[in-house]
């Protein structure tokens, strides 16, 4: 089993699923515990970012694209879950200099009840598809 901070993935995974048995949100951020929902960053322009960002989102199947905001930075999508829930999604494109941005995701579920690790797959899964397309631009 791979080793990451000491969780073996299996155990990694049932943390998660726990956690989404209450929680019913998950976002990213430089200072995240878990190295899956730190921040990524592009040597790109916040402009060109933006571009690239949207459109890769305006292509996803299963993702709505509902609002942009271009001189904040945000986008905001909506997901259906297969068992029937929205989840709202805002990613968030922030110049952090002249050619490097930083792109952090906020995605919560709609209602009062956990969302059974649902939003961290999602964030999971959005990064996954900027990375392979923004390959050649990752820091």
């Amino acid at each position: 089993m791979k080793q990451r901070q000491g969780y073996p993935e299996g155990e990694r995974e049932l943390k998660r699923f726990l956690i989404g048995l209450i929680r019913s949100h998950e976002h990213t951020s430089d200072k995240a515990k878990d190295p899956k929902l730190k921040s990524h960053y592009y040597r790109l322009s916040k402009d060109r970012a933006w571009e690239e960002v949207g459109n890769i989102l305006k292509k996803m199947k299963g993702y709505k694209v509902l609002h942009e905001v271009q001189n904040v930075g945000e986008i905001v999508v909506e997901k259906k879950s297969m068992s029937g829930r929205t989840m709202d999604i805002t990613i968030q494109v922030v110049g952090t200099g002249p050619i490097t941005t930083a792109v952090d995701i906020y995605s919560a579920s709609r209602g009062s009840l956990g969302d059974l690790g649902a939003n961290y797959r999602n964030i999971q899964e959005l990064y996954a598809v900027f990375d392979k397309k923004l390959s050649a631009y990752k820091l």
